[in-house]
């Protein structure tokens, strides 16, 4: 059975605009895209990202990824990248999902399966990585994406059990990687405990003293894995996230780009403006003017 192609059916089927769609089952989303695009700006967040048509490439660091429908894509934490859509038409648009993945129902499954074991503790891998997409894991997705036809308690009760099983099926691919994020005591637990005290207080000032003392480990040790895990320093990656939130109150709210810079943390409309445009290559009012435009295309 093509399950590829059923997932393409059900998507297809929804006939969303494109660009980013929020099904009713809140970890699934999709994305779709009629031509391909200049390198954008994304932050990962924890997830399993699937291109079911297409073609798209993933800049971390240094590093410049591409992948295809074959490969699947996990962020273990909250990862910036850059995303570029290679391959896209309008006859063949550029089609994805993600779903969004728990810490606590991969820990959930970890538990229950019984294995806390970690071949290569000392080996902490950046957050990003691709594994081969084989026919079970498929099959396991295309039930979940199946489940936006079903009534909304049937979904929302066969969606954990679905997804427990996708986990299972990750955590047998990628298991070492997974239990070091997850897992306390493992240096990558402690960096990605800190990666969320940063995203969850954003707008704040990061006292990296305060921060390292919380999360159990030496200031020096904390700011040279979070760049191993993040490619970035933990100033860049707050900087990043003030911007992507700045950039998201920017199309659903109607608040000036001074408001929004004193919201997201900024203490001057300028510097703000002019990182954004740094980040972004516009304004933010002209970035604004040009996302709602794609929104509505």
């Amino acid at each position: 059975m093509d399950y590829r192609d059923e997932i393409l059916k059900l998507i297809l089927k929804t006939k969303a605009n494109y660009g980013e769609i929020q099904t009713d089952i809140k970890q699934l989303s999709f994305y779709t895209a009629i031509k391909p695009t200049e390198f954008l700006n994304t932050i990962y967040e924890p997830s399993i990202c699937v291109i079911i048509q297409g073609q798209k490439a993933v800049g971390f660091g240094n590093d410049l990824y591409s992948y295809n429908p074959h490969k699947y894509l996990l962020a273990t934490t909250y990862i910036p990248a850059r995303i570029q859509i290679e391959k896209a038409s309008k006859d063949q648009p550029y089609i994805s999902l993600v779903i969004k993945l728990k810490p606590e129902s991969i820990y959930e499954v970890i538990k229950e399966v019984g294995d806390f074991k970690i071949q290569n503790k000392k080996n902490i891998k950046n957050g990003l990585c691709f594994s081969d997409l084989d026919d079970t894991l498929l099959e396991a997705i295309a039930k979940f994406v199946k489940l936006i036809e079903k009534p909304k308690n049937d979904a929302e009760f066969l969606s954990n059990l679905i997804l427990k099983e996708i986990i299972y099926l990750i955590l047998k691919q990628n298991g070492d990687l997974l239990k070091q994020y997850i897992l306390e005591g493992n240096l990558a637990n402690q960096i990605s405990r800190a990666i969320m005290a940063i995203k969850n207080s954003f707008n704040e000032n990061i006292n990296m003293k305060k921060l390292s003392k919380e999360i159990g480990i030496s200031e020096s040790l904390l700011y040279q894995n979070f760049k191993k895990i993040t490619s970035l320093s933990p100033l860049q990656f707050q900087k990043k996230i003030r911007l992507e939130e700045a950039k998201n109150l920017l199309i659903s709210t109607n608040l000036e780009a001074s408001q929004i810079a004193f919201k997201v943390g900024y203490e001057s409309p300028s510097q703000f403006s002019r990182e954004y445009a740094r980040m972004f290559g516009m304004s933010p009012k002209a970035h604004c003017n040009f996302l709602r435009d794609s929104i509505n295309l």
